[in-house]
């Protein structure tokens, strides 16, 4: 599978320096070339957060398979207009996003598989590998590709990508992963898409998370994007020189991937990305002022080291902060921010160079930088840490004496409590963390209230929309929200807490025609 994603991952290196460099001979307009990094980056911010319900709704290696063959067809499509010298820009932009697009189904998937193949203590070293295949390519791919562009066209780039998408397929079509089995129906696109966007908003750290790749897509965004106008007006260079500057970024990465470990042991989470948002800031500004390639290149080194280190540990963060059943979700979300600030800085830079130049706009995009990074002594990241994401198990489903069906509701829930006075600081400190894993794990209208006549008495309510919602809301705590539970129960000072489940019913009035004009009935 990782060699397979290698294999995949060259060819669409060599294709986005085809796409690029074939922008740059199609038009002189600086915002058109780096709409093309806009172009790919786009779809996964749009996108990303249905791929991410789609991938913890569906089979994982089917989701992905149909993205595979997405970009299969839009790259064998846009090597055969590029060949037949049919292809505008804006006809290469709309290629360019239909692969970003597939890129975008594809992704939430593949990073919620690796949960899936390797244990969860593996995990972040599994995260490091990963990006450290994707570095490996991307510092040989773009130099391959400026070779290939230079000899046989951009066309040629872009038949290469095709072909490579058969390794991945192939792999895919042999994996036969073990999914746990779920005996709860499975959840509407529309419920799926609500309950990771209620997770995230209901989970702080992720909300960090999300806010700080933001700020890094949109500032570090600029090299990427402008890095074929350096080559070509700053440089005085041809694709070759924007292949082998490509694949500086590259090399830069795989340092990164194989320094990540043992920069994370010394260093907590804030440190490293504060350090990375720096150091992305001085490469920003070496590849802005220099003229000479080897100056360039190193910079280049830098902005790659800065890269990986940045992405890949804040990935690790949202999968040892996310339970399996909405990871996807998750990191689609982390994708939607980060890819979303890449797409919204590749057009603002862009632009900032056709207006300026592109060496303003690396200066700019360099103290848009060192603001990311001082934005960490006001929300700091988390520390890096693994949490048991494991489900609690403890819910068993109870038997009840109305008969239901999975869909009856609405279900209210209500949990008495008895609690003496002086263990209520406490206690509302611990209602208050519980509120917030009902409502992450959808709950509705929660409330806590205290009972006037027998004031020892707490009820802690809440809603949920059907039966089969309460019973999937039950299985979604984690081992982790156990400490939380325990310490609520030691304070009850009654008997086994009890809890009332309650569906629903609304009366309807009778009018004034249902009272007067009742059909006779003989009594007899």
């Amino acid at each position: 599978m990782w060699l397979a994603s290698m294999a995949s991952n060259l060819g669409g290196l060599i294709q986005a320096v085809g796409a690029a460099w074939m922008m740059t001979a199609l038009t002189s307009s600086e915002n058109l070339v780096a709409l093309v990094q806009a172009s790919t980056a786009l779809p996964i911010m749009l996108f990303s957060v249905v791929s991410g319900a789609l991938a913890d709704s569906f089979d994982r290696r089917k989701v992905m398979l149909t993205a595979q063959f997405l970009m299969l067809t839009a790259s064998i499509l846009l090597a055969l207009f590029a060949s037949a010298g049919w292809l505008t820009p804006w006809l290469l932009l709309m290629f360019t996003f239909v692969i970003g697009s597939g890129t975008a189904l594809h992704n939430p998937s593949w990073q919620a598989s690796v949960g899936d193949i390797v244990p969860r203590d593996d995990l972040p070293e599994a995260v490091s590998l990963n990006s450290a295949g994707f570095n490996i390519t991307r510092s040989v791919g773009p130099a391959l590709g400026g070779i290939i562009v230079a000899a046989a066209g951009a066309a040629m780039a872009f038949a290469v990508n095709a072909v490579s998408y058969f390794a991945l397929i192939f792999a895919l079509l042999r994996w036969k992963p073990n999914y746990p089995k779920n005996p709860l129906p499975r959840e509407t696109l529309g419920s799926a898409i609500s309950a990771g966007l209620r997770y995230v908003a209901m989970s702080p750290n992720l909300e960090k998370v999300m806010f700080r790749g933001f700020l890094f897509g949109v500032s570090a965004g600029s090299v990427l994007a402008l890095l074929p106008i350096v080559a070509r007006d700053i440089l005085q260079g041809g694709p070759l020189t924007y292949g082998v500057m490509f694949g500086a970024f590259g090399v830069g990465g795989i340092a990164g991937a194989f320094l990540n470990a043992r920069i994370r042991e010394r260093l907590r989470s804030e440190q490293i990305v504060r350090a990375s948002f720096t150091g992305f800031a001085l490469s920003a500004s070496i590849i802005g002022l220099s003229t000479f390639s080897v100056v360039t290149f190193f910079g280049l080194v830098l902005a790659g080291i800065c890269w990986v280190l940045t992405l890949s540990l804040l990935n690790t963060v949202v999968q040892l902060s996310t339970p399996r059943w909405v990871v996807g979700r998750a990191l689609s979300l982390y994708q939607t921010a980060t890819f979303g600030g890449i797409a919204a800085g590749s057009w603002l830079w862009g632009y900032w160079a056709e207006e300026f130049s592109a060496t303003n706009a690396l200066i700019a995009s360099s103290l848009l930088m060192l603001g990311g990074a001082a934005i960490g002594l006001r929300l700091p990241m988390p520390d890096f840490r693994s949490l048991n994401l494991d489900p609690l198990n403890r819910f068993v489903e109870p038997s009840l004496s109305l008969e239901i069906q999975p869909r009856s509701g609405p279900i209210v829930i209500q949990v008495d409590y008895e609690i003496d006075d002086q263990d209520l600081p406490e206690f509302l400190s611990l209602m208050a963390e519980r509120r917030r894993i009902r409502i992450r794990d959808g709950a509705r209208n929660w409330a806590l209230m205290r009972d006037l006549q027998y004031p020892e008495i707490w009820t802690e309510t809440y809603h949920v929309p059907t039966w089969v919602e309460y019973v999937r809301h039950n299985q979604r705590r984690t081992q982790a929200d156990a400490e939380t539970t325990d310490r609520i129960l030691a304070l009850h000072r009654g008997d086994k807490v009890r809890v009332h489940r309650m569906i629903e019913r609304q009366t309807i009035p009778m009018t004034r025609d249902d009272v007067f004009h009742q059909p006779h009935i003989d009594p007899h």
